[in-house]
This record gives C-alpha cells, sequence and structure tokens, in this order.
C-alpha cells in the first residue's frame, strides 16, 4: 500500500493525533541520495516528522526542519507541505556506523549533540514562524518532542522511526505525533504514559504490516479515537528546469556571458532531489535575452 498519514482526535478532543507509514517516501530519498542505513534513518525519521508537521498547516503553508547536530552527517533539512508532500538531503548521505548499544542505527552519534533543531513556517503571512531549540538527544524523536514543548507549548509525544534492509534500501518507515490539548484529564494522560511506554519500536509495528489507524489504536484505544482524515504521503520536488532557468535569467546578462564563454553550457542540480538540469548555449543565449 502507498504511504498515507491519518489526522485524528482522541477522547473527545483533548488530544490531537497523526500518524503515517512513509516507507516509499523514505525509499525515494534514499535512491536520490543514495544513503547509507544511519544517514537513511537520520533523513527518514526527519521527513517522516516533517509530513506530519505539513499535516497540522492548511492551505497553502509549508515549513522547514533544519537539524545541525554537529554530527558527522552535517546538515539535514526537510521541506514538507500540507498536502502530504515532503522532500529533503543529508550534507554527508555516506554516513553510517556500527549499531549502538540497544542494537539500533546510532542515529545521535551521526546527527551530534552540540547543536539546533529549528523549525520554519510559512503560512502565507509577512514574516515566517520560526522556533528554535538546542538538540537534547541527536535522536529526532526526542528532539522534535522538545521543539514541542519548548517552542509550541504544546505538551506532545513525537515517535520515528525506519528500519534499513542489508542491502541500504528501505524495509520500514513511520512515526506518530501525540499531542495534548489544554484542559485534558489527569487520568488520560496517565493512561497514554503507560501505554507509550510498553508500544514496540513504530518501526517494527510498520514492518508487521500495522496501519496508522491501527497504531493510533494501539497507542489512544480504539472507543477513544475519532479518525478525521487520511491523506496520501509522497516525496515531491518543487525543482523544475524552468524554476532553475529563472534563477539563472536573475543572475543577469553579465553571469550568462560567462556561462556561455567558459562552458558552453550551464548545470544545474537540485540540493533536495538529486535532479539534474541542462542548459545548453542556445538556451542560454536565449535566456540572456531576457536578462537584465
Amino acid at each position: 500500500m502507498s504511504d498515507y498519514l491519518v489526522k485524528a482526535l482522541a477522547f473527545d478532543g483533548q488530544v490531537r493525533a497523526y500518524a503515517s507509514t512513509t516507507t516509499e517516501t523514505v525509499s525515494e530519498a534514499q535512491k536520490r541520495h543514495y544513503t547509507w542505513p544511519t544517514a537513511s534513518a537520520a533523513l527518514g525519521r526527519t521527513m517522516t516528522a516533517g509530513v506530519m508537521m505539513g499535516a497540522m498547516l492548511k492551505g497553502d503553508s509549508k515549513l522547514t526542519i533544519k537539524v545541525e547536530g554537529g554530527g558527522p552527517i552535517g546538515l539535514i533539512l526537510v521541506d514538507s507541505n500540507a498536502k502530504g508532500q515532503v522532500r529533503g538531503y543529508v550534507t554527508n548521505p555516506q554516513t553510517h556506523f556500527d549499531l549502538n548499544e540497544q542494537g539500533k542505527l546510532d542515529v545521535r552519534k551521526a546527527v551530534g549533540t552540540t547543536g539546533s533543531l529549528s523549525v520554519v513556517k510559512d503560512l502565507g503571512l509577512r514574516e515566517n514562524f520560526t522556533g528554535q531549540v538546542p538538540i537534547v538527544s541527536g535522536e529526532l524523536g526526542e528532539d522534535l518532542t522538545y521543539y514541542f514543548v519548548s517552542s509550541e507549548q504544546t505538551p506532545s509525544s513525537v515517535g520515528v522511526g525506519v528500519l534499513v534492509n542489508p542491502d541500504n534500501s528501505i524495509l520500514a518507515a513511520g512515526g506518530f505525533i501525540i499531542q495534548l490539548m489544554p484542559g485534558i484529564e489527569e487520568d488520560k494522560i496517565t493512561m497514554i504514559e503507560e501505554r507509550l511506554g510498553k508500544i514496540p519500536p513504530i518501526s517494527r509495528l510498520i514492518q508487521q504490516g500495522l496501519s496508522p489507524e491501527e497504531i493510533l489504536t494501539q497507542l489512544l484505544g480504539e472507543e477513544n479515537l475519532k479518525i478525521l482524515e487520511k491523506m496520501p504521503v509522497e516525496f515531491r520536488c518543487q525543482c523544475s528546469k524552468e524554476r532553475i532557468g529563472n534563477a539563472i535569467v536573475s543572475l543577469g546578462k553579465e553571469e550568462i556571458q560567462a556561462m556561455i564563454e567558459e562552458d558552453g553550457k550551464a548545470e544545474a542540480q537540485c540540493h533536495f532531489c538529486n535532479e539534474k538540469y541542462v542548459f545548453s548555449k542556445e538556451e542560454l543565449e536565449q535566456m540572456q535575452e531576457n536578462a537584465k
């Protein structure tokens, strides 16, 4: 089944919940960037969280998650929107380490623990909303949990996970976000905390074939859950030859002339999807006519 996410409420609106499968989406990123397992887990976790956080937005709003933890993987950058579309990349995709003490991919070592995590939301207003918090664990789920509490004052639990096959392909990926609304009753908090403590890793649940609805049922109880919406999820980049061409035109006539004289063509590659765009001498000359 293709990736999708669900939005839900629980306990008569006292809890807001999201869950998503992202196996195919993370697989697409893995293939495009040829990420090694630890890098795949770090990028996949961030993309999974990004797509659910994007689903919290409305209309044409979008957001960017930037993770700069000081580790060898370098920058993790993920863009998502309110339509279930997400894209992302890491600076050093061929980053991998031995499994950690828990027998899991050592995402903390790759990400680092000395930097920051920031979220920039473009809500179509004059200024973007930006929230930034220090990295608290490097595991990313805990860091995003801390972000919600500190920057958005919303008590939350973020679970994200990626399992990688021996051949570097993605076996399973997905996640959930549980958010407590103001005025929630204490016994509901206790019940959710107990269930969070007992639930297996999210990636294992997806590997076992559980759907986003079934994951939320395990966390919140079927009788308490109300599914609001189901939305397809996909890796989607907004780049295009036209967009790159407009960027070249904006460089001006002199810069384009230098490209024509030095190389007789221009090449540009998108960071997010690795797509390469080539502009011939003739195309550059035509663009030069439109430049200032």
